[in-house]
């Protein structure tokens, strides 16, 4: 066996691995965080303590407080949650250039489907489809839209509906369905490299500087972690249906996978619904 190609094959196991290891220590992040805000009991006596609670892990008791200002003093181990989601993406970054860039005319494109495209036109289609995808996002995000609570995620359902149509009139139907959970999973660490962890950096600097931080960065930071942990099952359901060829092999693929999208988004909901005790 030659060197090369063997170190490349570890390479791309210990990629995949360390993808999948960094996705779920990003996702379990967001379900215990949206747990918390969820959980937590309003406290009505102190003016400094929006809600609190105790946890018990592993035989200890665990006082857990959500503050209304910054606290007087920060300790130097101020634990920030980021590199779950930056090695999650950059990973899986290079997996997508590694195994379908790389080996785009056997693996992203179909003539059966569409003789036109070539791979280089595929692979500008998939990375005009990550950036324009979050873009129209973004500026959805940042419209009165966003305070509906019906019309928007009817409004994202909707585009998502059509994005995945496309993907299936463009590549052949496997990456066409995983395009959808590329598209996603960019979503998901977008909104945490523009928005929350620039959002929370500037809180804390407002606070190191003693002044009163902006509520609102802390809630639009807020809404754009609710919305990734809602889309959290989806994602992951595509980045596994490569194992369930009889449903993205299906001529209605992106049907099924609008219909996944709110059956999925429905049940992280009710979860979040159920934590806060409204079920």
């Amino acid at each position: 066996m030659e060197l090369l190609p063997y170190t490349l094959k570890w390479f791309e196991v210990l990629l995949r691995w360390s993808h999948v290891m960094f996705a779920i220590l990003w996702i379990g992040n967001s379900f215990l965080f949206n747990y918390l805000d969820n959980k937590l009991e309003k406290n009505t006596i102190s003016k400094e303590v929006d809600a609190d609670g105790i946890l018990q892990h592993s035989g200890w008791f665990y006082r857990v407080e959500r503050l209304n200002v910054a606290p007087e003093k920060f300790s130097k181990n101020l634990i920030i949650f980021k590199w779950q989601s930056y090695l999650t993406f950059i990973t899986g970054v290079l997996l997508l250039i590694i195994i379908y860039y790389a080996n785009a005319k056997i693996l992203m494109i179909d003539k059966r489907v569409n003789e036109n495209i070539t791979p280089l036109m595929g692979i500008g289609i998939s990375i005009f489809s990550i950036i324009g995808s979050w873009i129209i996002y973004d500026l959805i995000c940042k419209s009165k839209l966003r305070n509906n609570k019906i019309i928007f995620p009817i409004v994202l359902l909707i585009i998502g509906a059509l994005i995945s149509f496309g993907m299936t009139k463009i590549f052949g139907p496997r990456f066409a369905f995983l395009s959808v959970g590329i598209v996603l999973g960019c979503i998901m660490f977008f909104n945490v490299f523009f928005v929350i962890i620039p959002n929370g950096k500037n809180i804390t600097a407002s606070a190191l500087n003693k002044k009163r931080f902006d509520v609102n960065l802390s809630n639009r930071a807020k809404s754009r972690s609710v919305d990734n942990n809602i889309i959290t099952f989806l994602v992951l359901f595509i980045m596994l249906s490569g194992h369930a060829s009889f449903i993205w092999a299906s001529r209605y693929n992106w049907i099924i996978l609008t219909l996944l999208a709110v059956i999925l988004g429905l049940v992280r909901h009710y979860f979040n619904l159920r934590a806060k005790k409204r079920i």
